[in-house]
């Protein structure tokens, strides 16, 4: 096996075709012709000494290999989107590329006039947002600043904590209108369509710490706070959303004894401190969401 001449475009394409799954799909997603995309496939596999995918009518699928190989590819892509945003701007400028993670909710109901502030002090920062409810990896430098609702355990990465967002149950108008409020939990639970989470964990652990299991009845899943908040609104049940938004949503608040505080914090690597650009940027946001 010999990488030491492996191109990042090799490993470019092979990322290109896990997600797309086609050739095609991701020579356009390149802007790169279909045949030399098949090279770099071929031209990987063969450095590699193993196949990547199996090759089929409906497409290429990923073999045990190529499945086991994409996280250590997405934190060379990671790597190497760092390396591009650090080489926008000199190191004490307040100019150039800054990437911020966070919720999606918060990515539109939250710092939007926060973000518009900022360019009006310092106009030639660029902002990248990659909304996620994922705590996306400081340490690969997936993005310059992150903000999340759980304090990082990593001792390389920089926390600052800011303000303790309240969160409850809120169901709307006029799902209320066809299914009573409920009075308990237990009722909530036994009686009611619930919106919950797919894969994360995080508001169940919450619920459960208050001492209360998940209903039984989810009939809506998805991690995105962003979509839960819109199936609130369009009467598909009740969920979880944030006070604030809730209220300011016309949301009507269900059982709000169950109400429970959620702190919040500002994330950065501690060594981008020194970039002048992240580290105004990481200020901003403290002092904003503060």
């Amino acid at each position: 096996m010999n990488l030491t001449d492996a191109s990042w475009d090799l490993i470019a394409a092979y990322l290109a075709v896990v997600r797309s799954g086609s050739l095609s799909a991701a020579a356009r997603q390149l802007g790169a012709s279909q045949p030399t995309l098949r090279r770099h496939i071929e031209t990987l596999e063969s450095r590699l000494g193993v196949p990547l995918f199996t090759r089929g009518p409906s497409g290429l699928t990923p073999t045990i290999m190529g499945q086991s190989l994409m996280s250590h590819a997405e934190a060379m892509e990671a790597a190497a989107a760092a390396f591009a945003r650090t080489a926008t701007g000199e190191l004490d400028a307040a100019s150039g590329v800054v990437r911020v993670t966070c919720s999606d909710v918060y990515s539109v109901e939250v710092l939007p006039p926060i973000f518009a502030e900022v360019r009006k002090v310092y106009p030639k920062l660029e902002i990248e947002l990659a909304p996620s409810n994922k705590n996306e990896d400081l340490l690969r430098r997936s993005a310059d600043i992150a903000v999340r609702f759980a304090r990082p355990e990593q001792a390389a990465l920089i926390a600052k904590k800011v303000k303790t967002v309240k969160v409850g149950l809120y169901a709307s108008g006029k799902f209320l209108a066809r299914s009573p409020a409920p009075t308990t939990f237990e009722e909530l639970a036994e009686n009611c369509f619930f919106i919950g989470g797919d894969r994360s964990d995080v508001m169940i652990k919450a619920l459960e710490a208050l001492g209360h299991p998940l209903p039984n009845h989810v009939v809506y899943r998805t991690d995105s706070d962003l979509a839960q908040l819109a199936a609130i609104k369009a009467g598909v049940g009740i969920g979880i959303c944030q006070v604030k938004i809730g209220d300011a949503s016309g949301l009507v608040r269900v059982l709000p004894a169950l109400d429970w505080d959620m702190p919040s914090w500002v994330v950065m690597h501690e060594d981008l401190k020194k970039v002048r650009r992240v580290r105004l940027l990481f200020d901003h946001l403290v002092a904003a969401l503060g």
